[in-house]
């Protein structure tokens, strides 16, 4: 399966374009008493891992800061690992969104302050948005993008997103549905479906899925968004089997074990990342699937968003040739 060709040797880079919000983390550091500051979000890391493992790509990620010295800190982090951020732009009255890991008996729970994020605000500007996508190869969302736009945001959102298909640009979304982001779960529901309805691949996580549609299986999520327009659906299921949908022919894959789980911060959007990033080369969806989960697996295996990968073994995974050498480090 090749979902776009892999390009000439001529041709410029595939150009994945990530749409989001990234925010402070405020993480307990090893020395009690102390926390750790970092950068992380669900868009912005699935664009950090595509990086990491296709560093021969060009990597975008859209969004809208503040004008402050934590807003430069993290568009700095951001361009040292390799991201594009001239498409993310910057709010006077804003800043960007915090948020604080608590760590209890080995428990992970979240506290956050995003209410006057910028990222609110990243799809008010509809010409901006078509100036961000102009140039993508594909452009990957998630539901967290879609619940804290405000005002016209939404709607401007999708209409940028039907112009960029209609340019010929893939779109891939992870529903990553959270209720307490939204005013209601009719509007939750409604909108997920509707940047599904968008979307060519789908990349949902089943335990969401059974909470907010009322999914019996994983199968019945999958159908539920072929059903809606996409080609290819993927349902992340923990540790339990993966039901996926593409071009019509349904399967499950088994994943390969997990072994030691320490943070699964990042495991969802590790995964979308493997799984994207290698859509320019023929690998069957089963194959692309197993060499996902393991990327994932690397990275539940240690603490934060953002942990090394071993990009030549996702690369050997599927087949691909060594080509650009792999970016395997850059914890945070």
């Amino acid at each position: 399966m090749i979902f776009f060709d892999a390009p000439s040797a001529n041709a410029p880079a595939r150009r994945l374009v990530s749409v989001g919000e990234c925010m402070l983390e405020l993480a307990p550091d090893a020395r009690p008493g102390l926390l750790r500051k970092g950068f992380a979000g669900d868009a912005f890391n699935t664009a950090w891992y595509a990086w990491r493992l296709r560093p021969d790509w060009a990597v975008r990620f859209v969004s809208r800061v503040g004008q402050d010295r934590p807003s430069d800190e993290m568009l700095a982090f951001m361009r040292a690992a390799g991201i594009e951020t001239g498409h993310v732009l910057r709010c006077a009255a804003r800043s960007i969104g915090v948020y604080m890991i608590w760590l209890e008996a080995g428990e992970r729970s979240f506290s956050y302050w995003r209410e006057r994020s910028a990222a609110r605000l990243l799809a008010q500007e509809p010409d901006a948005l078509d100036r961000a996508f102009a140039d993508a190869d594909l452009v990957y969302l998630s539901g967290i993008t879609l619940a804290i736009l405000e005002g016209p945001g939404r709607e401007n959102l999708f209409a940028a997103l039907e112009r960029a298909r209609a340019r010929g640009a893939a779109v891939a979304f992870d529903p990553n549905i959270r209720p307490r982001l939204w005013p209601d779960a009719a509007l939750m529901r409604q909108s997920v479906m509707r940047a599904a309805g968008l979307a060519d691949i789908v990349l949902p996580s089943f335990d969401d899925e059974a909470a907010a549609f009322g999914d019996p299986d994983p199968q019945a999520s999958a159908a539920r968004y072929a059903d809606a327009g996409a080609r290819i659906v993927v349902v992340k299921n923990g540790g339990g089997p993966v039901a996926h949908l593409c071009e019509g022919r349904a399967g499950r894959t088994a994943p390969p074990p997990a072994g030691r789980i320490v943070d699964t911060t990042s495991a969802g959007d590790s995964f979308n990342a493997a799984f994207l990033a290698g859509l320019d080369h023929a690998a069957d969806i089963e194959t692309r699937i197993l060499a996902a989960t393991r990327v994932a697996n690397q990275v539940i295996a240690r603490k934060g968003a953002l942990a090394p990968v071993d990009a030549g073994r996702w690369r050997r995974d599927l087949g691909m040739p060594e080509g650009a050498p792999a970016i395997d480090g850059g914890e945070q």
